[in-house]
This record gives C-alpha cells, sequence and structure tokens, in this order.
C-alpha cells in the first residue's frame, strides 16, 4: 500500500526478517515444539548462564522501577573488563542498537555509507533509514576486500560497517589487515568494527581491537552479550569509541534502552569466564561435527569463525528455499539466505551435539 506519509527512502525499507521462531513453525506445519531443532538465529545453544539467571531474579525486586538510564553498575563492569574509561562507552538495546545509532547520529540524507556484499544486512537497512547513499564493495572469496572498500571512500563518506567474523559467510579479517586499513581511513569517516562473534575466535587469532580506540578517534567498536554470553532474548551490547562518538551516540539513544534485567544479567555474563570457554568449546565441537558432515556429502561451505556455517545446498537459485522447506517440513530451522544474493546457500547456526545431528539427518533426507 502506498503512503503519502515520510520520505522516500523510509517508505522503500523492507523491514528485517528474523530466523523463524520455534512456535510459529510448529504451527505452520503441525508440528510438536519438543521437536523443533532451531538452527536459524546463532543463537548460544547453552542458553544464558546460570548467573545470569541468578542476577535477573535479584534484579526483579526493584523491576517497578526504571532502569539506570546510565547504566552505571554495567559501565563499571565494561571498564574493568577492557580497560577503558566510562565515557567510552555506549549501552544499546542489543549490538543492533549501536549499529543504527551509529548511522542516524553520523549520516545526513545524501551522503555514503560503505559496507561489503554479503554483509549483515542491518548495515544496508540502517544507511536506508537516514537517506544515505551505499556503497556496496564486492567481496573477496565471500569476506572483505579492505583495499578495494578503502578506494571507495568518496568525500561524501562518513561511516563504514566491518563484520568480523562476518555474518552470514563466518570469514575473518586479520589484525594486521584491519589496522593498516584503519591508518588509511581519513579522520572524518568513522568505521563500525563490528564484532559480535569475536569470543568464538581461536586462541590463534584472537586480537585485542579494544586498544585501537586509545589511536583511531574514528573508530566504533561494537559487542554484543546476544551470541557466545547467551543473552539474545534480553536485547543487549555496547560500543566502545572515544567520547567524540559516544557523546552522539548518547544524544540521540532512547533514554532507558537497555532495561533493568538485562543490565544486571550482562554484569554477571560478562564476569562468567568459565561459560565463555564453554560456549566456545561447544561451539569448536560442532563446527567440527558440522563440517565433516558435509565433506562427507561433498557440499561446499565456506569455513567459518563465527557460531554459524554457510553452506551450499543445490546448484540453482531455487535450491536455498527448497531445501530450506524441506528442512522446516521435518521439523528443523535454519536460514535462507537468498537476501543477501545467495540463493544457493543456507546458513546453519552451531548447536548442540544432538541438534546438529539432528539438522545432518534431515539435510541428507532433503537432498536424497
Amino acid at each position: 500500500m502506498s503512503s503519502q506519509f515520510g520520505p522516500e527512502y523510509v517508505r522503500a525499507l523492507a523491514p528485517y526478517q528474523g530466523g523463524k521462531p520455534i512456535s510459529e513453525v510448529a504451527r505452520e506445519f503441525g508440528l510438536e515444539e519438543s521437536g523443533i531443532v532451531k538452527l536459524a538465529s546463532n543463537e548460544n545453544p547453552l542458553g544464558m548462564p546460570a548467573s545470569a539467571r541468578a542476577a535477573m531474579v535479584a534484579a526483579m525486586a526493584d523491576i517497578g522501577r526504571y532502569p539506570d538510564a546510565n547504566g552505571f553498575a554495567l559501565k563499571a563492569a565494561i571498564t574493568a573488563k577492557y580497560r577503558v574509561p566510562s565515557d567510552w562507552i555506549t549501552l544499546g538495546n542489543g549490538s543492533n542498537d549501536i549499529l543504527e545509532l551509529a548511522a542516524h547520529a553520523l549520516v545526513q540524507p545524501g551522503q555514503s555509507v560503505i559496507y561489503s556484499q554479503y554483509s549483515f544486512a542491518v548495515y544496508a537497512l540502517a544507511a536506508q533509514a537516514v537517506g544515505a547513499r551505499a556503497l556496496v564493495v564486492p567481496t573477496v572469496d565471500f569476506g572483505h576486500d579492505l583495499d578495494a572498500m578503502a578506494a571507495a571512500i568518496t568525500g561524501d563518506t562518513k561511516l563504514i560497517y566491518i563484520a568480523n567474523p562476518n555474518n552470514p559467510t563466518g570469514t575473518f579479517v586479520g589484525a594486521a589487515a584491519i589496522e593498516r586499513f584503519l591508518l588509511r581511513v581519513p579522520a572524518h569517516v568513522v568505521v563500525v568494527l563490528d564484532e559480535a562473534y569475536n569470543e568464538y575466535l581461536p586462541a590463534e587469532v584472537q586480537y585485542e581491537s579494544i586498544g585501537w580506540v586509545e589511536h583511531f578517534p574514528n573508530l566504533l567498536v561494537s559487542r554484543t552479550l546476544s551470541k557466545a554470553y547467551g543473552l539474545a532474548g534480553l536485547r543487549i551490547g555496547f560500543g566502545i569509541a572515544q567520547p567524540g562518538i559516544t557523546d552522539l551516540l548518547n544524544r540521540i539513544r532512547q533514554p532507558f534502552n537497555v532495561n533493568s534485567m538485562a543490565q544486571a544479567a550482562a554484569i554477571a555474563a560478562l564476569n562468567d569466564t568459565a561459560f565463555l570457554q564453554k560456549s566456545a568449546a561447544v561451539n569448536a565441537d560442532g563446527y567440527r561435527q558440522l563440517t565433516a558432515a558435509f565433506d562427507a556429502m561433498t557440499l561446499e561451505y565456506v569455513p567459518s569463525f563465527g557460531n554459524f556455517i554457510l553452506v551450499r545446498v543445490g546448484s540453482d537459485d531455487d535450491a536455498g528455499a527448497r531445501v530450506n522447506l524441506a528442512l522446516l517440513k521435518q521439523g528443523v530451522i535454519v536460514r535462507p539466505v537468498g537476501n543477501y544474493g545467495l540463493p544457493k546457500w543456507l546458513r546453519v547456526s552451531i548447536g548442540l551435539p544432538q541438534e546438529n545431528a539432528a539438522f545432518i539427518a534431515a539435510l541428507q533426507h532433503a537432498l536424497a
């Protein structure tokens, strides 16, 4: 339906579509919810840590009050963990909030935003929502081509999004390449380094991007507690940047954008090293389980550094949708990625061993 209201670039937006919830698939296909396996939204299959659950229960005693709008205690926990001043921190309703705040605070209609082909759909939505001109840079081997992204910068470029690891492809750019890129970016262009899957990186490639913020006033590092920390349903994330950026973000964010229970759970989760280590171990084991199955089925996949794998399930442009439907009928939810321009592929989140096994069996049946 056409509308007389709002600018054209807002009316042209296609709302973000999340992974199908279990209840919807149960209704649609007449299945029991308890038998459905969801591997669609890159959630932590372990759920939330017990420490965070206990902190939420304690926070419920004061739920009749508004949350701390400035998140003093949570910022203190982030400050202690990452050794940054509290005025370098912006709290978000998930890291998605940080990504959108950056566009609204830094970009005017007609100015350009750069991001990679096959990168997180929210970058395109955030750019379009502010009437920006999107400069989409083709990938190399499904990953960021940082040289091409640097070359794409124009006089009106205000923002660059980089996901590392990247969603939905799982690719990763090493620390040296990122730092070389930051050195090439003009000071007036803000780089958002989206590290939603940072905690899943193997030890041999881990790096500490927070230290770069001290040297690059135009860098904003975005983190989330939705993935490895298991708090997806609470919507909690944060950004770290110098005050020149955080001051702008905090001027336009909603005053109570992170609720009391989310703040309490986040403080506990950030300090739960044992849970984080277990999450990474379960993910590594699941990655080996799934890739071994893909190798046995001679399916192409993109080596991943996140908690998901992009796998090609056919040679025709209906393959992803067709196999996805066949999986749904068997009670297995994964993520079709035709909206990313990858219609032959599916993205599957890494689950518990039995969930991975159920997906593998269902995939074999669907392909047969």
